[in-house]
């Protein structure tokens, strides 16, 4: 009910219930059956690499089961992304590109280059700021290099040894073959950073979420903006698992082994939250960046094929083939913008999409425009 000021009254306490339709919240079968597949074969890739559970650490089996509960959820939530409109476009067309005919050469040149660019170095976060890019770094080589080293531990993949014939040297069994050629003192420089990379891997992302936490506490624009469960979340829960987990070398090394148990169980739990917020969280948009990949040969083809041009103005303003896929995707969604002159309001530019609703908002007024 709406005055005629248009504000509005709440309702009497004698009208009728209004009967508001619960959501319906059903699984995506295509996203579950290929995430259960997928943890399927990760399940029999540990059986396998670890040797018939040979080499498996039983007392990594919670990390174990949350690290594949953690890669089912990233399946499924990454298969039903792919199967939204936009995104199923940009996959199927990015593929096309790369595979066409007298390009794949190129495209595969291409493909290395703007990986390096846009996920490893991340030159875009650069142009932005250069706090931001540092921290973006630290974080994101911080989880590389601990994902690099945590996983295959946990599967039983890898695995350190001492060597038979001089016990002071060390050696890596992966996948159940001793590597004889390759032993490295545990007391070196190499030893040092075989066996700290994780403390190496928790300082990393310890300094880019201080940095990381002075930007949003001072920066007014990322405090307005910010959300917990969105932006703090994460990085209360990624500072959690690197302070348990250096807090492991701490007693081990300084403690003589004191509270060890209370910290490894402490570690244990903070890393399994973290494993499971990974599917449904922020830093879900690192798996989300290697589709990116379509989209970069999108653009690239984009700006070197044939070009749309304005309906009204004849001016060139997006690629035809982006002009196109808008045309089918948008019905996909529930929108369908036809148009009396141009026959779709696609083929219009962005400038006389503005006038026209101009000169339409002064012939719904009555008035003429001049």
């Amino acid at each position: 009910m709406l005055k005629p000021s248009g504000v509005a009254l709440p309702p009497r306490r004698d009208a009728p219930p209004v009967n508001v339709p619960l959501m319906d919240v059903t699984l995506d079968r295509r996203g579950l059956t290929i995430g259960i597949l997928f943890s399927l074969l990760l399940t029999l890739l540990v059986y396998l690499g670890s040797q018939r559970f040979h080499g498996f650490d039983g007392a990594l089996a919670g990390y174990c089961f949350a690290t594949i509960f953690a890669l089912f959820g990233i399946v499924y939530r990454y298969v039903v992304w792919l199967q939204r409109p936009a995104t199923r476009t940009y996959w199927k067309r990015g593929w096309q590109l790369f595979w066409q005919p007298g390009q794949r050469l190129h495209n595969v040149g291409l493909f290395f280059k703007m990986g390096w660019e846009k996920m490893l170095e991340q030159r875009f976060i650069r142009r932005r700021s250069m706090d931001r890019w540092l921290a973006h770094q630290l974080i994101f080589w911080g989880c590389v290099i601990a994902i690099a080293i945590t996983f295959p531990l946990t599967f039983g993949w890898l695995r350190f040894e001492s060597d038979f014939t001089n016990p002071s040297q060390y050696l890596i069994v992966l996948f159940g073959q001793r590597l004889d050629f390759f032993t490295f003192d545990p007391r070196g420089l190499l030893g040092f950073l075989m066996m700290h990379g994780l403390n190496i891997a928790a300082i990393l992302c310890l300094a880019g979420i201080s940095i990381v936490l002075g930007r949003r506490i001072h920066d007014e624009a990322e405090t307005t903006t910010q959300r917990f469960d969105n932006d703090i979340l994460p990085l209360i829960l990624l500072f959690a698992v690197c302070i348990t987990g250096m807090m492991l070398t701490v007693s081990n090394m300084f403690l003589e082994g004191k509270f060890y148990y209370w910290i490894t169980t402490t570690h244990a739990v903070t890393v399994m939250l973290w494993l499971l917020y990974l599917p449904f969280g922020k830093f879900f948009h690192i798996f989300q960046r290697i589709a990116n990949v379509g989209v970069w040969f999108y653009k690239a083809a984009g700006e070197n094929g044939p070009k749309a041009a304005c309906a009204r103005c004849g001016s060139e303003y997006m690629s035809e083939m982006h002009r196109n896929d808008i045309k089918q995707i948008l019905p996909d969604l529930g929108f369908d913008y036809g148009h009396d002159q141009a026959e779709n309001w696609q083929n219009l530019c962005p400038s006389c999409r503005r006038k026209l609703m101009t000169l339409n908002q002064f012939k719904a007024a009555g008035k003429e425009f001049i």
